[in-house]
């Protein structure tokens, strides 16, 4: 595209609509949410344009997606008119984002009208935007802008109508709400695209807000949940106590706050899609419907609140240079995502420990499940941690099969692991003097007030890790980006005080995910997981199970003769310690069946943490810096 674009390609159209546009003026949006039920929202659009010809342009690269993930191929019934006639429009034939109109004489405004199917691709997951009781919208989806126009410079004045009764949740400012028929109109101040794309409405027939600040108290901080059930919106005590830790947390943590208000928007639904997305003054959660009433979903997912909300600092405010675009169909630049998204996983989770949200015995089992999971991943032996974040686009969406050899978005987990290390030697450099606290602190502090963005560099980072202590900063972290040892870097959990070790006792991580998805994780023995269908989710490559000759897909029927079942797995795995015979395993392969021996005798073996001798700093880091 870039090209296409210096051979001139699409450069007339480019300069003659920016100079078609009548900037003084905002484009008006309107937005009929009432079939949100049935997955589909309306959209209205007034643009102030001249005459000439024209070209808008759907967003592509979206924030916090961090590739092109805007929802193209959901967007029907595109009309345009202007002057009371219906103009006929081309979409480009390299640029599939991009629509080309000729405005007539004598037009200064143009009319569009298109509807997006939301039944899939939510918040650029996988999974519907809307069900029968809430809905999700991410203005991303239902806009179209000025090919070339900077989304800061584009005013947008919208509106939303949310089906009957239904109440909402949003950070974008409201302007007014008033009847329009039997459905509320909710009309807002006008925004740049930038705010708007930036602040998603949430909405349901079973809503409940929680007040975490206190009265007079600025910045605002609230909780908007939906779902599908009254019962679901039953947030306990602790958990509201823990939110309200969370907010003093960050603020001692951070020192300064980059918002005018913050919303976490709660979506709690088994059928819509489910998703955790960065916004600068709020955040998009959507969790299954039991997540606040299951202690074991509750666990599993208590850290994407705290992750979602530290990335108001890092990401939004502080951006690494390559995603800080000026608008949503420049190309997005992911070297840095370790940073992005790995420095929030490692706060995320240690603000999840010291809100309570986690206890610590919960944290290091999910460290050492972390661990576990990137050791036994030899994918990492040809492809580099900074590849799979240049790699975001094509690797988000893959399924488990072979992610152990292909790898997924590991900047997120790998990145929790050097941040760790690098928050470790910050303490024993300067004889716990200092930390990664005094990094973020001078990192993502300055001054508070409203959102803007702050670009940075590698350079940037490294500098200011030396302003907190004097090291090879440089050195350390290209090291561990750019390698491809056969193991994860585990030296953080080791200079915190810590080993992992496996043993035949669950991991309360591993065990609720089991429980939760029905399937056994034998990942650390055999080299497999498999649903309770029998299907095998992943095989490890080299593992015990690979190298018998096993993969994804095929489907596990018996074990040692007798037809398989999660006991009938974990008795021949505990056999295995005193016996000198293989574990035969009966397996279905596209309808033809063949018995694979695997000589394996180690026994169960699940991911712990176990203390060493030295310091206990990984139990310091935990420490709430709050009381």
């Amino acid at each position: 595209m870039r090209s296409l674009l210096s051979a001139g390609y699409l450069i007339v159209p480019v300069l003659s609509f920016l100079s078609n546009i009548v900037s003084a003026q905002s484009i008006q949006l309107s937005v009929d949410l009432t079939d949100a039920p049935r997955n589909i929202y309306h959209s209205q659009l007034i643009i102030p344009v001249q005459p000439g010809p024209l070209t808008l342009v759907y967003p592509k690269w979206i924030p916090g997606n961090h590739r092109p993930s805007g929802p193209i191929a959901n967007v029907t019934g595109v009309k345009m008119e202007a002057g009371g006639h219906t103009l006929p429009w081309q979409r480009d034939p390299v640029d599939v984002y991009a629509f080309h109109v000729e405005v007539p004489a004598g037009a200064n405004e143009l009319h569009v009208s298109l509807d997006t199917i939301t039944d899939d691709g939510s918040a650029g997951a996988t999974g519907p935007s809307a069900t029968t009781n809430v809905l999700d919208l991410n203005w991303n989806q239902v806009v179209l802008y000025p090919q070339g126009a900077s989304s800061d410079d584009v005013q947008i004045e919208a509106s939303a109508t949310p089906p009957q009764g239904w109440k909402f949740g949003t950070a974008l400012p409201v302007a007014a709400v008033s009847k329009g028929g039997t459905n509320e109109l909710i009309r807002f101040k006008p925004v740049s695209l930038t705010t708007l794309v930036d602040s998603p409405l949430i909405a349901g027939d079973h809503y409940r807000k929680i007040e975490l600040s206190k009265p007079g108290e600025t910045p605002v901080h609230v909780v908007d949940m939906v779902s599908e059930s009254d019962a679901a919106l039953a947030m306990t005590p602790a958990d509201e106590a823990a939110y309200r830790k969370l907010v003093a947390e960050t603020g001692a943590l951070f020192g300064a706050r980059h918002y005018l208000d913050y919303h976490f928007l709660l979506t709690l639904s088994d059928d819509a899609g489910h998703h955790g997305v960065e916004h600068h003054q709020s955040s998009d959660n959507s969790l299954g419907e039991r997540t606040l009433i299951d202690d074991d979903m509750h666990m599993l997912d208590a850290d994407i609140m705290p992750h979602e909300f530290t990335h108001s600092w890092n990401g939004k405010y502080r951006r690494p240079a390559g995603l800080a675009t000026r608008n949503y169909q420049d190309p997005m630049l992911g070297d840095l995502l370790w940073v992005y998204e790995g420095l929030t996983e490692y706060l995320g989770r240690v603000l999840t420990a010291r809100t309570g949200l986690w206890t610590p015995d919960q944290y290091r089992e999910a460290l050492a499940e972390t661990a576990a999971e990137l050791d036994h991943r030899p994918g990492r032996t040809w492809r580099p941690l900074e590849d799979t974040a240049r790699s975001v686009q094509i690797l988000r969406l893959q399924g488990p099969e072979w992610r152990n050899w292909r790898r997924g978005l590991d900047y997120y987990p790998e990145g929790e692991l050097i941040w760790l290390e690098v928050d470790a030697t910050i303490r024993q450099q300067s004889h716990g003097q200092k930390s990664l606290d005094d990094f973020c602190r001078l990192f993502h502090g300055g001054q508070s007030g409203p959102p803007k963005v702050v670009p940075y560099t590698f350079d940037d980072v490294v500098q200011t890790l030396n302003q907190v202590t004097a090291y090879d900063w440089a050195g350390l972290l290209r090291e561990r980006v750019n390698s491809t040892a056969a193991h994860a870097p585990l030296g953080g959990i080791e200079r915190g005080g810590w080993r992992v070790v496996y043993n035949d006792q669950p991991n309360v991580f591993i065990h609720a995910e089991e429980k939760l998805d029905n399937s056994v994780d034998a990942s650390y023995s055999l080299g497999f997981a498999v649903k309770e269908n029998g299907e095998f989710l992943d095989v490890i490559y080299g593992s015990p199970a690979y190298a018998a000759g096993i993969g994804p897909g095929m489907m596990l029927v018996a074990i040692n003769g007798r037809a398989w079942s999660k006991d009938v797995l974990l008795d021949a795995l505990r056999a295995s310690k005193d016996s000198k015979e293989p574990i035969d395993l009966l397996v279905e392969n596209a309808k033809f069946f063949k018995t694979y021996s695997i000589p394996y005798h180690d026994g169960i073996r699940n991911p712990h943490l176990e203390r060493i001798e030295g310091p206990d700093i990984l139990g310091d880091i935990l420490k709430p810096l709050t009381k």
